[in-house]
């Protein structure tokens, strides 16, 4: 009789703890879902130009633009992204593009488009100096030799419509910032593609949220699209300062923040296209050497994700088999992040039913997190355009 009530009094235990759990679950799916609708206001697609005055006092006062990339064996497309960008309506363009030690036929290319177009300069790294990491190098190079009054850091897989950087520039203008960031549009292939990348929408939205309300310490930024003034970049120190940083894009929104600079983010959506996550195995593997960096490669970091998706997402997943008004609860509430991903995904333009399965696709960043640091510390640093990075070093010189 004694061990039977033992036995009661234990299950009625766990019984109340995973009651509690489950409620305490339920609540926090419940603020987040509440805080990011609230956020959604902040979080906004790059704004058409005010009017046809605008278009014309583009062409009339155009505004100097260095749009700065490092390419890396890029033969495949970066004809079409110059072309593209050289297309760039309303502003005095200047294209500086670095050739990282390609061993294809990148070099030839950019010699032929910077015959045809005066405003194309090319520059060439055929050995990388040491304490650099190529991208990094390259982009220093060419910011050292840009004249504009703005600079653009761009990437050789991201695509710009014709009046994108115009529009960026005249944002800029508006709200007073001097640092315009976009996060680049994507066009995967399939529906859990699609779901999965609203769930990534989804993560960053109240991020960009607190950039664009000047929350302190807050920071961001973003390969595809890094525009700066120019006396900014070079107040803060720029790629000098981000010599060995594997997130450079990311830690030079952190440099700008530091020096007073006031960044405004938008949704690139189709005004910048990026070409590398079209895929779930390709958005994994491209976060490979970058997500660990961006726990600034710490472990405690790494295991704090762990537990909390496990704690979080294991009671909503478990929920409904508890047959329990908490396990309900935890469930249901998990599911009500898909209504401002389902927002989030409209405002992309992608339909509605792409944010569905949102919520319950977050918990690969975890996963991708995870990956990335089994990696780096398996192999003890980083492998990067066929140039090993020790971790110590990256470590040592990481910017925080």
């Amino acid at each position: 009789m004694l061990r039977r009530n033992a036995s009661s009094n234990t299950e009625m235990n766990w019984g109340h703890f995973f009651s509690l759990l489950s409620w305490t679950v339920a609540a926090l799916f419940g603020l987040m879902t509440l805080a990011t609708l609230a956020h959604l206001r902040w979080v906004r697609r790059l704004p058409a130009l005010d009017s046809a005055r605008d278009k014309q006092h583009g062409s009339t006062n155009p505004i100097r633009v260095s749009i700065v990339l490092a390419a890396r064996d890029e033969e495949a497309r970066i004809r079409n992204t110059l072309e593209r960008l050289l297309r760039q309506q309303g502003i005095e363009l200047e294209l500086i593009v670095v050739n990282d030690r390609s061993r294809d036929g990148t070099q030839a290319i950019l010699e032929q488009l910077a015959a045809e177009d005066r405003r194309l300069v090319t520059l060439r790294v055929d050995s990388l100096p040491q304490g650099w990491l190529g991208k990094c190098y390259a982009c220093h190079l060419a910011a050292n030799r840009a004249t504009g009054a703005w600079i653009l850091f761009t990437d050789a897989d991201c695509w710009l419509t014709e009046d994108t950087v115009l529009r960026a520039v005249h944002a800029a203008e508006r709200e007073q910032a001097n640092h315009v960031v976009l996060a680049p549009g994507m066009e995967p292939e399939g529906f859990i593609t699609r779901s999965m990348q609203a769930s990534f929408v989804l993560a960053y939205s109240n991020h960009v949220a607190r950039v664009n309300r000047e929350h302190p310490y807050t920071y961001i930024g973003a390969g595809a699209f890094n525009l700066v003034r120019s006396d900014l970049y070079r107040r803060c120190g720029g790629y000098e300062a981000l010599r060995l940083t594997v997130v450079d894009d990311v830690k030079l929104g952190q440099l700008i923040r530091r020096a007073g600079g006031r960044t405004r983010a938008f949704l690139g959506s189709r005004d910048a296209m990026c070409h590398w996550g079209t895929t779930v195995r390709g958005l994994l593997h491209n976060l490979e050497k970058n997500h660990f960096a961006l726990a600034d490669y710490r472990v405690g970091r790494v295991i704090a994700a762990i537990v909390g998706t496990i704690l979080l997402w294991g009671c909503a997943g478990v929920g409904p088999w508890m047959g329990t008004p908490s396990g309900w609860a935890a469930f249901l509430s998990c599911q009500s992040l898909s209504i401002p991903a389902a927002l989030l995904a409209r405002r992309v333009g992608w339909t509605a039913w792409s944010g569905l399965l949102a919520p319950w696709l977050l918990p690969i960043l975890t996963y991708s997190l995870v990956n990335s640091t089994w990696k780096t510390l398996r192999q003890g640093g980083v492998r990067w355009r066929d140039t090993f990075y020790p971790l110590a070093l990256l470590r040592k010189h990481n910017v925080r």
